[in-house]
């Protein structure tokens, strides 16, 4: 427990003194675009959050694409959002434009973006990895997926060695488990751990409101709602205020710069997304990104076909009933009742439950040694 939190904190200074240490100004302009067509917010707001971006980063120029009010920023004028992204494919196919801003964008399967937003207890930097798009079809593939994209959004962005945690959604044991298995083949991940007293490396909601890692690992459905509740709890639901925005689209073979905003992102968002856009050109994101799918690749993060341990028609009555007094926690939702069924199947009586902490196996006192030994070599836990 306490090592862990060292490691974590070890983890926090090398990722901050990193970050005091990032991105100069720059020897050349970054061009951003900025698409204006789709947004739920005032015309102006979003000229505004592009004239903000623009003083705060030296060397930064931002054009409009769309309908935009009386502005001196250049502007690439189009009325629809077909025609935006006409235009908006030529720009960065000419080389006129480094990245974009903008409010929709049809990633293909395999890209996810990597949010950003401000975290309201410690107003610490967290990234939300994944916010919108799909780096796979299959949920924990995903999800692993995911991780190496945030990892390398973040340190595309200055942070050397980002801290990872997983959100304790469906799927999240698994995920642990698989990428402690890449980090045992040499995949660089440096874990943070949850402030709530049990620590680990599964996050609670705490520690979503205390910005407890750098990178909170999530499905994309959850991400996206947690980018929604961070950016606009202020306002009512209507506005967004704060944070940087849905983020890049990052994945394999993808060599566009694209990063979301929601329809409804007002000013401040708008200037942080761009900023943060402007700085994953300043990163070298897609270098970054390459390099760090190459090292997930190699320490073979595609997911092989699990066996069925536990056939689907199979029926599998319990062994007579026994006291359950006795805890086993680390196993994915998904897989509680076929790891129960597993240690039926052994001769085990046991029952499923839910902790404060996540699922549970109930097992007799005298069964729990075995149980665990019979649910490692199954890879429940």
């Amino acid at each position: 427990m306490e090592n862990n939190r060292n490691m974590h904190l070890l983890c926090e200074v090398l990722s901050e003194t990193a970050e005091l240490l990032r991105n100069g100004p720059t020897a050349r302009k970054i061009k951003i675009g900025l698409t204006t067509v789709g947004s739920e917010v005032a015309p102006l707001d979003l000229l505004r959050g592009a004239e903000i971006a623009m003083q705060q980063v030296p060397g930064l120029e931002v054009s409009l694409i769309g309908l935009v009010p009386k502005s001196n920023l250049p502007v690439y004028e189009a009325v629809d959002e077909d025609e935006v992204h006409a235009v908006l494919e030529r720009l960065l196919d000419d080389k006129d434009l480094d990245g974009a801003v903008t409010m929709h964008y049809p990633f293909p399967i395999g890209v996810a973006t990597i949010g950003k937003v401000i975290t309201p207890a410690r107003g610490r930097n967290m990234y939300i990895a994944s916010t919108t798009g799909t780096s796979d079809t299959d949920r924990i593939q995903a999800m692993v997926k995911n991780a190496v994209l945030g990892i390398a959004a973040a340190r595309a962005d200055g942070i050397a060695n980002p801290t990872l945690g997983i959100l304790n959604v469906e799927g999240s044991r698994q995920v642990e488990r698989y990428l402690n298995a890449m980090q045992d083949k040499g995949y660089d991940i440096c874990w943070g751990t949850s402030q709530r007293a049990d620590g680990g490396q599964i996050l609670r909601g705490n520690d979503l409101i205390l910005g407890s890692v750098d990178v909170v690992v999530c499905d994309t459905l959850t991400g996206n709602i947690l980018m929604k509740l961070f950016s606009s709890f202020t306002s009512g639901g209507d506005y967004e205020t704060r944070g940087y925005g849905y983020g890049p689209g990052i994945g394999e073979n993808f060599d566009r710069l694209i990063c979301i905003i929601s329809r409804a992102s007002g000013v401040p968002v708008i200037a942080g997304a761009i900023n943060y856009c402007a700085a994953m050109v300043r990163g070298g994101l897609k270098q970054v990104a390459s390099q760090e799918i190459t090292k997930a690749q190699q320490a073979g993060w595609k997911i092989p076909a699990s066996p069925v341990t536990v056939p689907a028609k199979e029926e599998i009555n319990p062994p007579p009933a026994k006291i359950t007094a006795e805890q086993i926690t680390g196993i994915d939702i998904l897989e509680l009742e076929d790891a129960v069924k597993t240690l039926w199947k052994n001769n085990i009586f046991a029952s499923s439950g839910m902790g404060c902490t996540g699922p549970i196996v109930l097992v007799a006192g005298e069964d729990k040694a075995n149980a665990l030994e019979i649910l490692k070599v199954h890879q429940y836990i």
